[in-house]
């Protein structure tokens, strides 16, 4: 691993946050910051496309719920989310001089914990939120629509996840429980939220989409078709079946893809993904390739916002990070080589046949001698 370059910034904010994200194309990202030693939250916008990354704090008539949502958008603003008794109410918020701007969207009526936003959209002007029930799941447009927030899909069964599968924001994939199973589902915004399957590895499986490359196809998935939970990989469109490397298979310790490096178009296999590995004695990171089969496991920088990070095209990997010295960093990584595969082992010359005695020589197969010589 080498480090490039470490970019801070000074902050208002401390170590302690929730609900980081970053935009598709890194330019911007949010996160809900405690102020200080107090027990009071503000939102908090990076910018990280400039020369170095620097923090603007959002701070609004009164502080925030510790578990409010945002969500950074490609303009700049921040999408908060907020939750008031049986309603989740949506606003951008902007900053304005010394203070902080707040266009109202409007509210949804959901159960109090049943709606969570999903990552950001690809184009970065639109944010969308799911409200699962037990029976369907609702997907809203919570900001980027005309008219506040708007209902653009109901899909039976209970879902989860949220993975986006085009840059354009049109296809957008969900792990779908229904009758017992949970399957990777694809929900085609532009068609009132047709769905097609995307996963199913066998019929009795639970198969769930963790990441999605757009260029590439590649996808990472965990499922239990191996027999128990394991983390795979296959090949949007390929026939090929999914793989489950061993070397993603660590004993005591938990797996996660965060990140795949973009630009690999026709190359799924080398593209790096970045992972974050969690066991009893704290978080790691992860770097793999499909084509290196071979997990490096190394340091996480100092006060890394776990779980979550950027690939350039390049292969550059760009870790946001948050100590009490530097609130505002990134780091950026490149991945070590993999190790050169093994040679494969020289043939072995035969030997050249030893004579046999013919009082050795084995007979079968072969014709006596006549009896009249």
């Amino acid at each position: 691993m080498t480090a490039l370059a470490i970019e801070t910034a000074a902050g208002g904010g401390t170590v302690g946050n929730t609900g980081f994200a970053i935009t598709a194309n890194g330019a911007y990202a949010a996160r809900l910051v405690r102020h200080g030693g107090q027990d009071t939250w503000f939102p908090e916008r990076w910018t990280l496309d400039g020369p170095e990354p620097y923090a603007v704090p959002l701070p609004g008539n009164q502080p925030e719920e510790p578990d409010a949502g945002v969500l950074p958008m490609a303009d700049g603003r921040v999408l908060i989310h907020r939750r008031i008794a049986d309603r989740h109410s949506f606003a951008l918020l902007y900053p304005t001089g010394p203070g902080t701007g707040e266009l109202p969207l409007g509210s949804v009526e959901a159960a109090p914990d049943g709606l969570v936003l999903l990552p950001p959209s690809p184009d970065g002007s639109c944010a969308y939120a799911l409200a699962a029930g037990p029976a369907d799941t609702t997907l809203w447009l919570v900001a980027g629509g005309a008219f506040g927030p708007e209902l653009v899909a109901r899909v039976k069964g209970h879902c989860s996840g949220g993975v986006w599968l085009d840059r354009t924001g049109r296809m957008l994939a969900l792990d779908r429980e229904l009758d017992g199973r949970t399957k990777a589902v694809a929900v085609d915004l532009e068609r009132g939220g047709e769905v097609t399957e995307l996963l199913e590895i066998t019929e009795d499986s639970d198969d769930r989409l963790l990441l999605a490359d757009a260029d590439s196809g590649l996808l990472l998935i965990r499922s239990n078709a191996p027999g128990h939970d394991r983390l795979g990989w296959g090949v949007l469109g390929s026939a090929l079946p999914i793989r489950f490397p061993e070397c993603l298979r660590l004993a005591d310790a938990a797996v996660t893809p965060f990140a795949i490096q973009p630009g690999q178009v026709l190359v799924p296999e080398s593209c790096a993904v970045a992972l974050r590995i969690d066991a009893a004695g704290g978080s790691w990171l992860g770097i793999w390739r499909p084509a290196g089969r071979h997990l490096h496991q190394l340091a996480a920088p100092q006060g890394w916002l776990a779980g979550h990070g950027l690939w350039t095209p390049g292969g550059v990997l760009r870790l946001p990070s948050s100590t009490e010295a530097t609130p505002c960093a990134v780091v950026g990584m490149t991945a070590p080589p993999d190790p050169a595969p093994a040679p494969p082992p020289a043939p072995v010359k035969p030997a050249a046949p030893k004579p046999v005695p013919l009082a050795q020589a084995p007979l079968t197969g072969r014709r006596q001698p006549s009896s009249d010589r």
